[in-house]
């Protein structure tokens, strides 16, 4: 898949089959229009063209920017897009300017322009343009003008990505890696920078890499106990089929791969079973939020370097003990169930 970042510089699309949208998640939902994009594509001999903005729209257009809360970073949904064989992505920068033009300038100068579409898949209920005045109707009033083929995406879809992504949302707010997983058709994952702690996991003999997420938009899963796998990344990413890594019943989905370790130190290309803790510590001191993992038989200084946490199952809620030795033998009792999941 080709990622382009700049408009001016699109290449030449040859039958050009687009699709526009945020696709946060990738999940079951998106994959519908996702492969229906791909079999218009196949039957015109065309390319897969998919129009993404960044940041998101809303934090251009609406003054609640503090309750967006987004399910992929946009690393992360490139990784997916790119697994799902797309053959184009086109990351539009979303700006005020970009916001406000006409729809009439939005449709000429932009789709138009810039794509050249032989199809134009889009759902009934599209806004787009200044005060989004631009829509369906208008896109199918001028398909003959500009020789496009306008395709709609059904009602039903639509309200099913919709439901979906709001229910994803919600889930892994509230733990429900279930829930997040079925509709996801992967486990949620999340990435950190492994950051200096108090260390006490250490004098428990647990060991802990305190992560620290850059991404402030990005959903962390709500307090408690988690089984996870983890794996250390760098910013070059390869896909690798998790199907064959940990056992996800739902194909295509991929994540990124380590092939070189910080400072050159070569790291196994695997991903390591652990378990995972957010929340306030309420046995040690309860006044700050931390997510801690604890990889099982690793023992390397990772500090600087980026953990990805792949959720798998959410074991229990916070507790507090009666003193450290109540809360080692929890902990030990959370390593055997970890386990058992992984």
């Amino acid at each position: 898949m080709k990622v382009h970042y700049d408009i001016d510089q699109l290449p030449v699309f040859t039958n050009a089959v687009i699709t526009i949208g945020t696709y946060d998640g990738v999940h079951l939902g998106h994959r519908q229009v996702i492969n229906r994009l791909k079999s218009e594509a196949a039957a015109v001999g065309g390319e897969t063209v998919i129009i993404t903005f960044h940041p998101h729209p809303r934090k251009i257009v609406s003054s609640a920017i503090l309750g967006i809360r987004l399910i992929n970073t946009l690393e992360e949904k490139i990784s997916l897009l790119e697994a799902l064989g797309i053959d184009h992505l086109v990351v539009v920068p979303f700006t005020d300017a970009f916001a406000n033009q006409p729809a009439e300038e939005y449709l000429s100068s932009f789709l138009i322009g810039k794509f050249r579409p032989h199809t134009i898949i889009i759902g009934y209920d599209h806004r787009f343009g200044r005060d989004r005045l631009g829509d369906y109707r208008l896109l199918e009033k001028n398909a003959d003008r500009f020789g496009y083929q306008l395709k709609e995406i059904p009602k039903h879809v639509l309200d099913n990505i919709s439901i979906s992504s709001t229910n994803i949302r919600e889930a892994i707010l509230h733990s429900d890696t279930g829930t997040a997983a079925k509709l996801l058709g992967y486990d949620f994952f999340f990435s950190g920078e492994v950051v200096h702690g108090d260390k006490l996991g250490r004098k428990l003999g647990y060991p802990t890499a305190n992560l620290k997420v850059q991404n402030e938009e990005k959903l962390v899963p709500g307090n408690g106990i988690y089984a996870v796998y983890a794996k250390l990344i760098k910013d070059k990413t390869e896909p690798v089929n998790t199907d064959q890594i940990y056992g996800i019943s739902i194909p295509n989905i991929q994540y990124p791969l380590l092939r070189q370790g910080y400072d050159g130190q070569a790291i196994p290309d695997k991903h390591y079973k652990g378990m995972m803790s957010i929340g306030f510590r309420p046995t040690v001191d309860g006044r700050k939020r931390v997510i801690e993992v604890n990889i099982f038989d690793f023992d390397q200084e990772i500090y600087g370097q980026t953990l990805q946490v792949i959720v798998k199952k959410y074991l229990r809620e916070e507790i507090k003990f009666d003193g450290l030795e109540a809360l080692v033998k929890q902990i030990d009792q959370d390593k055997v169930d970890s386990l058992k999941v992984l």
